[in-house]
Order: C-alpha cells, then sequence, then structure tokens
C-alpha cells in the first residue's frame, strides 16, 4: 500500500493546510497524485519502466500535515473516494467512520516509566526523550529504544486481552537517535504478530476488513472502553439478543419447526 502524507509540511495559521478549504485539499490530494503518476518526466527518468500500480487506484488513505486541517480534508477525501484517514488522535477503541472514511488515527500508548501516555509513532517518542534533536546522548539510545518497544507491546497487551480494538503504530523509518525506533518497531512486530488470532496488516488491509464486518457488532465494540474485556466475556457479549418466543400455536394444528 502507498497512502500520502501530501506535498510538504504548511502548517500553522498563515496559510497552513489548518487554514484550506475543501476544494483547496482537492487541489492539494490532485498534485500528491501528479507528483507520483508523472515521477518519470518530473526525476527526467523517462526511460525507466513505469510504476506497476494505478496510483489512482492505490491512493485511499492519507494523514495530514502537522495534523492539521482535518476537517475539510475528510470532506475532500471523501467525494474523491478515500476510504481511511489518519489524521487524529484517538484513544485504544474501535475505530468509526467519519464521512464514510475510517478513522485510523494513531492512538495514545503507555510511555513506561512516566506518568503520561504519547501517540504510538517513533516521531512522538522522540520528541519526549531528546528534545530538539534527533541525535541525542548516544548512551541513552537503547533505552530510549527499550521504552518505545516497551510501550507499544503494553498497548498490545491491553488490546488484547482487553477490547480487541486494533493497535495502530506510525513509523517514519528514520535513523533518528541510532535507529533505535526502527529496531523498537522491528521488536514489536517480533512480539506481537505471532499471537493467537493476530494479524499485522496496512491500513488498507484493515479498512477492508473493517468494511466486511457487521456495522452493528463494530458499533457494540466501540461501547468497549480501553483495556476493558467485557464482563461476561465475549461469548455473551456478542451473542445476538434472544428472539421473542412465538405464539403458541391453535391446538387444531401442530406446532411448526424452528425456523420455519
Amino acid at each position: 500500500e502507498i497512502g500520502t502524507h501530501f506535498n510538504g509540511h504548511f502548517c500553522g495559521p498563515d496559510g497552513g493546510v489548518g487554514t484550506w478549504s475543501v476544494e483547496e485539499w482537492k487541489s492539494e490530494i490532485n498534485q500528491a497524485k501528479s507528483f507520483v503518476k508523472t515521477w518519470k518526466t518530473n526525476a527526467g527518468l523517462r526511460a525507466e519502466q513505469p510504476l506497476p500500480f494505478d496510483y489512482d487506484k492505490e491512493l485511499v488513505g492519507a494523514r495530514t500535515p502537522c495534523l492539521e486541517g482535518r476537517k475539510n480534508f475528510v470532506q475532500a477525501a471523501a467525494q474523491m473516494g478515500f476510504r481511511y484517514d489518519t489524521s487524529g488522535v484517538n484513544d485504544q477503541i474501535w475505530p468509526k467512520k467519519d464521512l464514510g472514511l475510517w478513522d485510523l488515527s494513531m492512538q495514545l500508548v503507555p510511555v513506561p516509566g512516566r506518568a503520561f501516555q504519547t501517540l504510538s509513532m517513533d516521531y512522538n517518542f522522540l520528541v519526549n526523550q531528546s528534545p530538539g534533536t534527533t541525535q541525542g546522548d548516544p548512551s541513552q539510545h537503547r533505552y530510549w529504544g527499550n521504552q518505545m518497544r516497551d510501550g507499544l507491546v503494553q498497548a498490545f497487551e491491553r488490546s488484547y486481552r482487553g477490547n480487541r480494538a486494533p493497535l495502530i503504530i506510525g513509523n517514519h523509518f528514520e535513523s533518528w537517535n541510532g535507529g533505535t525506533y526502527m529496531k523498537a518497531v522491528e521488536e514489536t512486530i517480533a512480539t506481537v504478530c505471532v499471537q493467537k488470532d493476530v494479524r499485522c496488516v496496512s491500513f488498507r488491509q484493515l479498512a477492508d476488513w473493517l468494511d466486511a464486518q457487521d456495522p452493528d457488532v463494530i458499533a457494540k465494540m466501540r461501547t468497549l472502553k480501553v483495556g476493558e474485556a467485557p464482563a461476561a466475556g465475549w461469548k455473551q457479549f456478542l451473542s445476538a439478543p434472544a428472539a421473542p418466543a412465538s405464539p403458541a400455536a391453535p391446538a387444531s394444528r401442530p406446532a411448526e419447526p424452528v425456523g420455519a
């Protein structure tokens, strides 16, 4: 899957993405597509083979720069066939749809040893560990990576043993602080993706799976809080309410079989 983070971090109140109209977001989406679809011309590499996918069909989700402008972006994206957005901040509960798009935003997860939570992404651990620099104290690199890994694993465990909400993880694939966050994500994957009934998938695959579920079941799952498992067990929680008893059949005719 290939999503988009758009064409630049245009932030703040002076013309930043938070000020854009729906039509301006549509223009930004079209420009983002154009940069990819005309990459050979843009890069002067006309002799190269074309990309092995149709980007108009491939691009179905995004994350806005600076997490700004989400309201108008979602309206534009819904009109242009997008299926998910990941520009907000969520708790670890089951996703919902907003204007037809699944809200698959980053989630608040534990920061081991600290009294607060942060978003489930390398950058957010970074700014809490080495503020102002991506190359902090080398003696702390391993500790910082372990802290992120353990936070993600703790988040997984409270979902896995609680409300079973999908855990959303973001990553920049950067070498910040000696690559410790890349290693943290790799170690998290090695720990959680092998667990029973766990699938590690892309955003698009998650959207596909969510669309295939009964909306009433998803709505019911959303009633469970962070880390909350059904008190009476999953079987009772997910079972449909008992159907009302059928009126007694007249004595002159045999009772009909159940389901007739």
